[in-house]
């Protein structure tokens, strides 16, 4: 029994060790408890801020959100191409400070119930002791369209240089793993708690 028990604990040891392989802090998000988010079947994701140096992150990442609110089955979203014209013709050139008005405007030209846009403050590779891994931080917040409200808001960071890449030289995530993950991650608390 005392090799059994011996075995157990060195198995429990040896996935907390394959768990901690990649960081991802916990998302901080709000979810307004009035909002019935049933309504949401059609939304619009707007071109994000870039608050990096990264010329490419804002596009980056908002492909991928695109991609993953499509993939959760939670709404259809309107092509990239239709909301960059709808803000073309609304004259709106700046997403960073969108009006309540604004944000109802492009409701009814694009017929959604809700935008979604934010930024990324952080895309790019840090050191971690002796490797170099991806760092993503993101903020992304939905508005629906009827009062241009913000419904929910979520701001998420991952590491992709986990215990065992900086200690045994295992492989590191790519940026693309830790952005996938990091999107994922934010897309997940509007699903178990927006739905």
């Amino acid at each position: 029994m005392g090799v059994l028990r011996k075995y157990v604990v060195v198995g429990m040891i040896g996935l907390l060790l394959l768990g901690a392989g990649c960081r991802s802090s916990m998302p901080s998000f709000h979810i307004r408890q009035d909002v019935d988010f049933g309504y949401i079947k059609r939304v619009a994701v707007l071109p994000l801020n870039n608050l990096t140096n990264v010329r490419y992150a804002a596009e980056a990442v908002r492909d991928v959100v695109i991609s993953e609110l499509l993939a959760s089955g939670l709404v259809d979203v309107v092509v990239p191409g239709d909301v960059t014209a709808a803000m073309d013709t609304l004259g709106i050139r700046s997403v960073s400070s969108l009006s309540a008005e604004q944000i109802k405007a492009l409701g009814k030209a694009l017929g959604v119930q809700a935008v979604v846009f934010g930024s990324v403050g952080e895309f790019g590779m840090v050191r971690m002791g002796n490797i170099s891994a991806p760092n993503v931080t993101i903020t992304l917040m939905m508005a629906e369209t009827t009062s241009g409200s913000i419904i929910w808001s979520v701001t998420t960071t991952g590491t992709g240089g986990g215990f065992m890449a900086r200690h045994f030289g295992a492989r590191s995530e790519t940026m693309s793993e830790t952005l996938l993950r990091v999107v994922r991650d934010a897309i997940q608390t509007l699903a178990e708690y927006g739905s």
